[in-house]
């Protein structure tokens, strides 16, 4: 069962064209850039200083609020998801084996990204009645104090994460498993959203828990499971890479139409997946419990690497190894699956259907939560509330499991485009706090402070809108 929106997805697909080639791109790699430069590098020179905040036990917090650990998980429940396993393979298939290469690229220039709009989210989030509440809209608010444009962010990004990337996921899940066990996808979606009706019902804290289990389990059982294909191909390892650099530049195209299309598709699935701009992890990030925004903002920068340089890559790498990325008919969730088959037999197919609806599930209620903490500052009422979790976890969930695989990702890509050039505009505003804090932590950690704090007063201009610090 499939809608016809033949006419819409057309005049959607010709306007994900223009934002992408001629202004997104650019604009995503102009700030990664500045921020890199302008950080001193802070996503290579403090790799270590983010895993020991990661696992610091200083970051431990109270019932009421949410661990550095537990923010770092929702987080990384939305980025590895349906991005990492079949918007891979589509890029791939679409691309080329170059596209790989730009995603990377994105990845380690947008971790820079992630770390300036989660120190951000970080400075200016506001105390909450079961943990502390922030994001773009709230740092738009208090550090530009511009409500219209705040406003806007927070429209952008219910109808981006609240509603049309849940629509995304849940397309993929009841793929996948249709795939692998012949289930209908109408049945899969009314499962899926009964599911994920009662978590977005019970709050971050009840999605902080799913979160924090099923996470790490989901990424290391399925980074394994690539090794040991890696390690059954290790003599291929040499020419996958080659094929990736040079399809990059164009010096052996392939399927997708030259280099500019290896590009945008390689950036596309990069930013889908790992969020870095868009402005969705900043509103997790807020609600960790840290003595200094930093080290928020060291954590998201490290949630980047790990789910592009690490399970993006893992997809692609058995894709790439299968060969069947030219294979016409063979796209998203399914081309993955094929790739797996070949390698480890028929029991490839059910793992990645398995892996995708933990990865998928998990990113549907962390979207559900970015999409709900912008509605609670857009209004105070409750019924507003309920009628966004019944759409969030409802409607779109199901209206992904029946509509067709190019028309949820060209609606996502249509949002994902607009979201992120207006929370780019802010973070090019507001970058100078998130460098003051940056220089303030080091400073602290020079002096040999093992756990840099943070109060209001150190940065003085802007210290009357810090209500949480």
């Amino acid at each position: 069962m499939t809608f016809n929106l033949d006419s819409l997805n057309t005049a959607i697909t010709q306007i994900n064209a223009a934002l992408w080639t001629y202004l997104l791109i650019g604009a995503l790699i102009l700030c990664g850039l500045y921020f890199t430069i302008r950080s001193r590098f802070v996503q290579f020179t403090m790799v270590g200083e983010m895993f020991r905040q990661l696992v610091d036990s200083s970051n431990s917090s109270s019932k009421k609020h949410i661990s550095s650990f537990q923010a770092f998980a929702v987080s990384m429940a939305t980025r590895v998801g349906t991005g990492n396993l079949a918007g891979v393979a589509t890029a791939i298939a679409v691309g080329g084996p170059g596209a790989i290469f730009w995603m990377w690229l994105i990845a380690l220039i947008g971790a820079a990204t992630a770390f300036v709009e989660a120190t951000l989210a970080q400075l200016f989030k506001r105390p909450s009645s079961d943990s502390f509440i922030g994001g773009p809209a709230y740092y738009i608010s208090r550090g530009l104090h511009n409500k219209w444009m705040a406003g806007l962010f927070a429209v952008l990004i219910t109808l981006t994460f609240g509603l049309s990337y849940n629509s995304i996921q849940s397309n993929a899940i009841c793929g996948a498993l249709n795939k692998a066990f012949g289930f209908d996808p109408l049945i899969v979606g009314v499962i899926i959203t009964l599911i994920a009706l009662f978590i977005a019902f019970g709050g971050i804290q009840r999605i902080a828990r799913v979160s924090s289990v099923l996470v790490p389990f989901m990424a290391f059982g399925y980074f394994v499971l690539a090794l040991v294909v890696v390690i059954m191909n290790i003599e291929m390892v040499p020419h996958v890479f080659r094929l990736i650099i040079e399809n990059a530049f164009g010096l052996e195209p392939v399927a997708g139409g030259g280099l500019g299309m290896t590009i945008m598709v390689g950036v596309k699935p990069g930013l889908f997946s790992n969020e870095a701009g868009e402005g969705s992890a900043p509103n997790v990030a807020a609600t960790a419990d840290v003595s200094h925004p930093v080290k928020q903002g060291l954590i998201q920068a490290l949630g980047v690497f790990t789910d592009t340089l690490l399970v993006c890559s893992c997809t692609a790498f058995l894709v790439l190894v299968s060969g069947l990325y030219t294979t016409p008919g063979l796209e998203g969730i399914q081309l993955t699956q094929a790739s797996l088959e070949s390698q480890v037999g028929s029991w490839g197919t059910v793992f990645v259907a398995i892996a995708l609806f933990l990865f998928a599930f998990t990113s549907i209620i962390g979207n559900y939560y970015y999409g709900e903490a912008n509605i609670r500052f857009l209004t105070d009422k409750k019924w507003v509330l309920t009628v966004f979790r019944i759409l969030s976890g409802g409607v779109f969930v199901f209206l992904g499991a029946v509509a067709s695989f190019e028309f949820v990702w060209n609606l996502g890509d249509l949002f994902m485009a607009l979201v992120t050039l207006c929370n780019l505009i802010a973070l090019a505003f507001l970058s100078k706090y998130a460098f003051k804090l940056l220089d303030n932590y080091r400073n602290q950690k020079r002096k040999g402070v093992k756990s840099p704090v943070f109060h209001r007063d150190d940065l003085p201009e802007v210290a009357g809108d810090l209500d949480a610090w």
